[in-house]
């Protein structure tokens, strides 16, 4: 049928076919008052789509059409839409959906709510299906749909939708800023973006990598110090009680001494996971935490505010990450998803473009 009532995207069936991308039609919600349809310019690859459609974070039913970065032009917005008009230029991250009216959306804390909906592989209540960005559209309620800020090139917003605010925003409730100390573990696609977070929040930042050839990208992004783990099993020797802030960016955590990394936290400090690997931290003693009385915590994406205070901060402060692009389709998506599953193919952030070559209209922002 063609829009609006379907979309077309790339999908895959089954874990069991992760990487075999085919043009297929989508079926979206309803179209309600409080949505916006967005004709997609480019979106980007996450390391969530690759634990999604190899089915590491678990079975799924296809067809399945991932990405949840995703930049493109509002060319429908319902009567209650209030900040975003037609032909703005804006992004939707990794939720699409939430009820905004319980005690924990109420606290603006709607990424955790409890009735959420994600970008992909989910429902919403009515049963419709919930499609990712690779794809010639994307329709998202509008309090998960944010204005770019022109100064930030589409490509280079895109994995802010889902990275940037993955690593901000546990930065930000963390309270960092002047006079704290903050260790960025793993200079990857999430851990590049933290470093210059912390930097611009006035952290004195270390980047914490078990690769040394990282070790100038990192002071590069920022980092004033960095401790390559790999180099010496007494590595944390000298960082006792140092951070008061550990960001965990890395996905092998399931190999780390978690014992080791907790001992460099101050009295009271925290661990932080933004990312979820596939597999479970390895086995922890209740001494581990008593040295320092440390804390160890986790985070899903971050909340409207903190999006719309993320993407500002990166306008002003020139905060991009680091980007490859590939053209969307078959090929390119499979190309994406088995660099990024190899761990050390992408410097940093991979985005899908040439959406307009794929689906025969070019996105042209203005009304």
């Amino acid at each position: 049928m063609g829009y609006p009532d379907t979309f077309e995207g790339f999908v895959v069936d089954s874990p069991k076919t992760w990487n075999q991308f085919h043009r297929h039609e989508l079926k979206p919600k309803p179209f309600e008052e409080d949505d916006i349809d967005v004709q997609i310019e480019c979106c980007g690859v996450c390391g969530s789509d690759i634990h999604t459609v190899t089915g590491g974070w678990g079975d799924f039913e296809g067809p399945l059409c991932v990405g949840h970065e995703v930049v493109g032009k509002a060319i429908k917005v319902g009567k209650n839409v209030k900040e975003i008009k037609v032909g703005d230029r804006v992004g939707v991250g990794a939720q699409v959906w939430a009820c905004l009216k319980c005690d924990v959306c109420k606290s603006k804390n709607e990424n955790y709510c409890p009735h959420m909906v994600d970008t992909y592989n989910a429902n919403y209540e009515d049963g419709s299906t919930a499609h990712g960005g690779w794809a010639s559209h994307i329709r998202a309620h509008q309090y998960f749909t944010f204005k770019i800020p022109d100064a930030i090139p589409s490509h280079l917003a895109a994995p802010l939708l889902c990275a940037g605010i993955t690593t901000y925003s546990p930065l930000v409730r963390a309270n960092i800023g002047p006079g704290k100390t903050v260790g960025i573990i793993g200079i990857g696609g999430l851990g590049h973006l933290a470093i210059q977070w912390a930097r611009a929040l006035g952290a004195e930042t270390y980047a914490l990598t078990h690769s040394e050839y990282k070790a100038a990208d990192a002071k590069a992004l920022g980092a004033q110090h960095v401790i390559v783990t790999s180099n010496d099993e007494k590595w944390a020797e000298p960082y006792k009680f140092k951070f008061d802030f550990l960001l965990n960016c890395a996905d092998a955590t399931h190999k780390f001494d978690m014992k080791t990394y907790l001992s460099t936290l101050k009295v009271l400090g925290e661990f932080h996971m933004c990312g979820i690997p596939d597999k479970p931290l390895p086995p922890l003693e209740v001494l581990a935490f008593m040295t320092n009385g440390c804390k160890l915590s986790g985070s899903h994406l971050g909340n409207h505010q903190e999006m719309k205070e993320m993407l500002q901060l990166a306008a002003d402060k020139g905060i991009v990450p680091r980007v490859e692009t590939l053209q969307l389709g078959e090929e390119g998506c499979k190309e994406a998803v088995e660099r990024v599953k190899a761990g050390n193919k992408v410097h940093y952030r991979l985005t899908l473009t040439g959406f307009d070559k794929v689906f025969g209209e070019k996105v042209e922002y203005g009304a």
